[in-house]
């Protein structure tokens, strides 16, 4: 199973550089020891909701994820982020970004999971969608084959199955003609027009939107924004706690589980603008205002993240480096306030040699036994529990990268 992100920041092609990402890490640390300098200073510009026992370790946790490797995955976007320039704008921020790319696998500067967002391929965009991928890939062509592991493109605004077909067919023509590894480039959709989640006859459509992919279709994101204004939601009402996106999560969970396609929510779209430029605000007015503005859009960013989480969505988008705060102190919170209860839980029950229990009110069974694992398996990937916290699940090292709770019972008991 390929390791899945926290979380997707996007940017506009024209501004990438190979050390993008440590750059945003640098600006999200400033804010750190800006707004939040110790873990009593976090839990307050949290709201108070991270409880003190763990406030420490999550604290410690941020800072040194936002030093070491502060994005997971990172979106070269030629669509939202880039905005509207011309024909020989785009051509060049292709050809740019590429040899940044190129630049950056060499140096290893780069995310754990690299993409490009195209334009939609629809009959005004398509044209240009392909020539910017054919551009960039061509670009990268010419100086190295080894495309990132996890390169993925995005592809926004879906409105058919067909659109995705011709995404597939054109990198399967690229690859070919390139001489790049065959099917190493992932697609990623963006389920963001109401076509895309449910078809004209009232099908469920992204089952289909995924198969059209033959087989590349790698992570499904919710574009969260883009769907309640389609169907007239007013914008003060455009939030990832819309009954609209709870629905949508839904279909998305329902009708791919099982199928390996991952999933990934929207963007929380208030962001921890300074209204005063950091240290440029003298007063201690405009200090008080900008750590007003910075905490309140904190703590709905983490809520927004919390919820994501507990939904059984473990990837979503950051729209700012200052979220990466947020982002990363909602999902080390979540899993070390779970771990005792998880240890305890899936200890007890492999011990019973997978036999249903009863621990405390809650009764396990081998589905929740599964549950349990993906606990510990998704902790260990995000970065929030350590391999010594993990293994107080009981569990050996051996046993977790099986990643079957059903495996791990059948060899306890051959």
């Amino acid at each position: 199973m390929i390791r899945q992100p926290v979380h997707t920041v996007a940017g506009g092609a024209h501004l990438f550089r190979r050390d993008t990402a440590a750059k945003l890490g640098r600006i999200a640390g400033r804010y750190l020891d800006r707004y939040a300098a110790d873990p009593a200073a976090l839990g307050e510009a949290l709201g108070n909701r991270l409880p003190s026992g763990i406030a420490e370790a999550v604290h410690r946790r941020v800072r040194a994820k936002l030093e070491r490797a502060p994005v997971e995955n990172f979106l070269i976007d030629f669509e939202d982020g880039f905005g509207a320039r011309s024909e020989a704008e785009e051509d060049e921020a292709a050809a740019t970004a590429a040899a940044e790319v190129a630049a950056g696998v060499a140096a290893d500067s780069l995310p754990s999971s690299l993409g490009i967002r195209i334009k939609s391929l629809s009959a005004v965009t398509g044209g240009r969608a392909l020539r910017t991928l054919e551009l960039f890939l061509t670009a990268f062509a010419r100086t190295r084959r080894d495309l990132p592991d996890g390169f993925a493109v995005l592809l926004p605004k879906i409105a058919a199955a067909r659109q995705v077909e011709r995404l597939a067919a054109a990198l399967d023509r690229l690859e070919a003609a390139l001489d790049l590894p065959e099917r190493r480039v992932a697609i990623d959709l963006m389920i963001e027009t109401p076509q895309s989640l449910v078809a004209p006859d009232g099908r469920i459509a992204v089952p289909e939107l995924v198969g059209a992919g033959g087989g590349r279709c790698r992570t499904v994101h919710l574009g969260a924004y883009d769907l309640t204004g389609t169907v007239a939601v007013a914008a003060e009402a455009q939030t990832l706690g819309h009954p609209l996106c709870d629905m949508a999560r839904q279909i998305l969970q329902l009708s791919l589980g099982g199928t390996g396609v991952q999933l990934s929510d929207g963007a929380t779209n208030v962001l921890p603008v300074e209204p005063h430029r950091g240290t440029a605000a003298t007063s201690p007015a405009e200090r008080a205002e900008n750590a007003a503005v910075v905490h309140d859009a904190w703590r709905l960013h983490y809520s927004d993240v919390r919820r994501s989480l507990s939904q059984g969505f473990y990837q979503s988008w950051d729209l700012h480096p200052a979220q990466l705060v947020s982002r990363y102190a909602a999902v080390f919170s979540f899993f070390l306030e779970g771990l005792d209860a998880a240890a305890s839980r899936l200890d007890r029950f492999v011990s019973a040699a997978g036999q249903a229990v009863l621990t405390g009110s809650v009764f396990d069974d081998e589905a929740s036994g599964q549950g349990l694992l993906n606990f510990f398996l998704r902790g260990l990937a995000s970065g929030a529990l350590t391999a010594e916290e993990a293994a107080r699940s009981g569990l050996t090292r051996e046993e977790l990268e099986t990643r079957s709770f059903h495996t791990i019972l059948e060899r306890r008991r051959g």
